[in-house]
């Protein structure tokens, strides 16, 4: 079996689709050598090096070169007959236009549909090539790859994809999150970034959706009891704005290092970061899967995340669930697990037992599994 795949992400993207997109890889390659592997990428870049086994290609013309986001959205349907392309899958949420015409077999992961959910915190063109993007993949797509149980649900729902057309097949995370940094590691790591010894941790964009607001005013309320400081690693726009005022006027600032201001964070440190926080603060208000979450479990790190979404599926029973809409709520969990030696010691050992569901083998099983059924 020869498998293409839309290899933008995994060569520009360093956060989730990125990561979705290096480790599959790597992990098809690794685990069934067997078939060819080729990745079609606008552009090769140092962020991913693919195994030796594993072909890339570029666009080669003049033209193709200079429209190279053309080339991928649309023209590169044209070259997968003649690199001899059985299946080809689109890791991000996407398919090339003209596909369905070619004979070539399709998949694509979608990840979620938080755009048809929320479209208010998009700009309306986004909103509308998205749109027009996922509705595309998946009805030119043979099946859609759902990476949980609640973006299945959404694909249902808001696009009327058939339940027999949508398989659900779990993420992973990069392995390097299942490799303990021994105490001298992570203090090396405290030094370098000049770190606190304890304090929470916050990973991904700010953005409104994530709810770091809710999250200073937890702090807030919690101020004069619990001291444990956050550290933010992640950027935002306007939204990030907001919750900086907020904090300069409650007095939290000195309570909240970010840590993408303060120095140039090397993600080589991500894992030892989570390693030493007290706890990861993720009580976001809707995802496709909460990679985070699935990080911190392998990371051996308490998780405080929202009850609904996807989080039960990712968090299962190694995770302390909140109400993302309440501040108390999200307070109660803080000092739970602040001030709970014995609830963080067992969530750590639920977390790993949990975390072995979504391994980068059983990724890699499901995803063959549907190329199997595909071409069968």
């Amino acid at each position: 079996m020869r498998i293409g795949f839309d290899a933008k992400r995994a060569y520009q993207n360093r956060t989730g689709l990125g990561n979705y997109s290096r480790t599959l890889v790597t992990s098809l390659a690794e685990y069934y050598p067997e078939h060819e592997y080729v990745l079609f990428a606008p552009k090769e870049k140092p962020l991913y090096q693919p195994p030796p086994a594993v072909a890339t290609i570029t666009p080669q013309s003049f033209l193709h070169r200079m429209l190279k986001p053309v080339w991928r959205s649309r023209w590169v349907s044209g070259e997968l007959k003649s690199h001899g392309i059985d299946i080809f899958h689109g890791l991000s949420a996407e398919l090339p236009f003209g596909i369905h015409k070619t004979g070539v077999r399709s998949t694509v992961t979608m990840h979620d549909l938080i755009f048809e959910r929320y479209p208010g915190q998009y700009n309306p063109i986004d909103v509308a090539t998205y749109r027009k993007k996922a509705r595309y993949a998946c009805e030119a797509a043979d099946q859609v790859i759902a990476i949980s149980s609640q973006t299945k649900a959404d694909l249902m729902e808001f696009y009327r994809v058939p339940e027999s057309k949508i398989p659900v097949c779990y993420q992973a995370c990069d392995p390097s999150f299942q490799v303990p940094r021994n105490p001298q590691v992570i203090r090396e790591m405290l030094v370098r970034y000049q770190l606190p010894s304890e304090y929470f941790l916050y990973v991904g964009s700010v953005i409104e959706r994530k709810n770091l607001a809710r999250i200073a005013e937890a702090m807030f309320q919690l101020k004069g009891r619990l001291n444990v400081p956050l550290v933010v690693l992640g950027d935002g726009g306007s939204y990030k704005k907001k919750v900086k005022r907020y904090l300069a006027d409650k007095g939290l600032v000195s309570r909240v290092i970010w840590l993408n201001e303060e120095s140039e964070f090397s993600f080589r440190d991500l894992p030892a970061l989570y390693q030493g926080a007290v706890a990861l603060l993720y009580p976001s208000t809707f995802e496709g899967f909460g990679i985070p979450i699935l990080e911190a479990l392998w990371s051996e790190t308490p998780v405080v995340t929202s009850t609904g979404s996807c989080f039960a599926e990712t968090g299962g029973n190694a995770a302390l669930y909140v109400d993302p809409f309440s501040v108390e709520s999200i307070a109660d969990g803080m000092v739970r697990l602040a001030e709970d030696a014995a609830l963080r010691k067992d969530m750590t050992e639920k977390g790993i037992i949990h975390a072995q569901n979504f391994t980068p083998e059983k990724c890699a099983d499901g995803v063959m599994n549907v190329y199997k059924n595909i071409l069968t």
